[in-house]
């Protein structure tokens, strides 16, 4: 199977310096949505045209095909004088002993089992056109038939008032016969009132050939819809969401209200979850069983282990969160961030590339960075680990069983004993003894016969 994408549309209502095609849809370029479903297909040739944006859409492209190491070819339409001269341009890469399938890369939310459905109507020696019908078809090409069989397409502005009152519209996915495609591609005239080369013209030679003109259908009628617009895009994105959220219904995920969920990624869950609204997933997101996530909180790149509890407004990236534990409500996690079983980590609590061993604590009002603590730690409120000297970054090592007192700062590289105690208030620049009451801050005084200072009257 030959695969060519268009996507060499400026898309000037969009009304952005960003191609059309690169604008994000959950979390990645509608192109990519476009290439990841074509590749689900067996794929001979992969092609995508581009034309406005500049090196931006084949700098994606070839960013994607070195990630995936899969070879994605580019050609260049300019000028962009139709889809049909669009195609033109994929000619010669295109294998002639298999189908040429044309996708759209502002089209980004068609289903794999649509274009399996397509391709199986094409057979090796059929023309297949996607088509749908929609209540109001305005702007789209019409599928004219006669006696039941496709015959050509028409487009709104070339259309008389009886075709433009046909419901069924030609989506612009096709599957073509390799050797007739190029045939009828060199056989196109832009005698219309775009002065453009139509695609859907070939329809016609079809016919006028004696090859077969077939149809499948797409399970919904947004699988077919295009972006042309941020309205558009909008529209895509909650119609997207909301597939997402039924599937995660249906694997009996509970969510308090599926219009407010956003998966950016992909989101695994375990038996028994629970998701309130405003959450936002991004990149690769497990939840155990028995996972909770509060509301309105970003996890991004994380895994979190069974039973564990994610209170409100947390931001949690890159980290490994324990069995049993306990975040938030507004704590966060930075990259390199692992809490093992039963950790509490509390409101207004920062930790990043540290790792926390099973049942320690930080309640409130922290930072822990670049430390290695050990289990049944308690870390008290204002306790800050000084990792960074503005230059070079160091550990520190808080040893099972320490206690943290309240508005402590930790300078490393330092550690803190098996067991050990810093008092409130200690500023700690030496290893601290295991087992031994730490303690540095200025003697307590009271000044005799001091008085508050007033304010000078004017």
């Amino acid at each position: 199977m030959n695969v060519v994408i268009l996507a060499a549309g400026m898309g000037k209502r969009m009304q952005s310096a960003l191609p059309k095609v690169l604008h994000p849809l959950a979390g990645k370029p509608l192109l990519r949505h476009v290439i990841d479903t074509a590749r689900t297909l067996s794929l001979s040739k992969l092609c995508v045209i581009y034309g406005h944006g500049g090196a931006a859409v084949p700098e994606m492209v070839g960013q994607l095909a070195q990630d995936t190491g899969a070879a994605i070819d580019t050609a260049l339409q300019q000028p962009q004088l139709g889809t049909g001269h669009a195609v033109m341009q994929a000619v010669p890469q295109l294998d002639e002993n298999v189908p040429t399938l044309v996708l759209y890369g502002d089209v980004p939310l068609t289903t794999a089992a649509s274009l399996a459905r397509l391709v199986e109507a094409a057979g090796s020696d059929k023309l297949a056109i996607l088509t749908v019908e929609q209540a109001n078809p305005f702007g789209l090409g019409r599928i004219v038939r006669e006696n039941g069989s496709i015959v050509r397409i028409v487009e709104e502005k070339d259309a008389s008032p009886a075709e433009r009152a046909i419901r069924e519209i030609n989506s612009g996915i096709m599957v073509v016969p390799t050797p007739h495609l190029k045939r009828w591609l060199a056989a196109l005239s832009n005698n219309n009132a775009q002065g453009e080369y139509y695609l859907t013209d070939i329809v016609a030679q079809a016919v006028a050939d004696g090859v077969p003109v077939v149809s499948a259908h797409p399970s919904a009628e947004w699988e077919v819809a295009g972006v042309n617009s941020k309205v558009q895009l909008a529209e895509l994105e909650r119609r997207h969401q909301l597939n997402i959220a039924n599937t995660l219904l249906e694997q009996g995920v509970t969510l308090m209200d599926p219009a407010r969920i956003d998966v950016r990624g992909e989101l695994i869950c375990g038996r028994d979850v629970t998701i309130d609204v405003g959450c936002v997933f991004e990149g690769r997101v497990e939840l155990a069983d028995g996972v909770t996530v509060g509301p309105h909180c970003v996890l991004v790149n994380a895994n979190i282990g069974a039973g564990a509890q994610i209170k409100p407004f947390c931001h949690i990236e890159q980290a490994v969160v324990g069995e049993q534990s306990q975040i938030g409500p507004y704590a966060r996690l930075r990259p390199g961030t692992e809490l093992g079983q039963d950790v509490h980590v509390g409101n207004f609590v920062e930790i990043k590339n540290s790792t926390v061993a099973a049942h320690s604590k930080a309640n409130h009002l922290a930072y822990v960075g670049d430390a290695t603590i050990g289990s049944r730690v308690n870390i008290g409120a204002g306790t800050i680990t000084c990792n960074y000297d503005g230059a070079n970054k160091f550990r520190t090592v808080i040893e099972d069983d320490a206690f943290i007192g309240s508005d402590s700062q930790l300078v490393a590289p330092v550690t803190v004993g098996k067991g050990a105690t810093l008092g409130a208030g200690t500023t700690l620049t030496k290893n601290a003894p295991a087992g031994k009451l730490t303690i540095s801050r200025p003697k307590q005084m009271t000044i005799e016969n001091w008085t508050r200072p007033v304010k000078a009257k004017k």
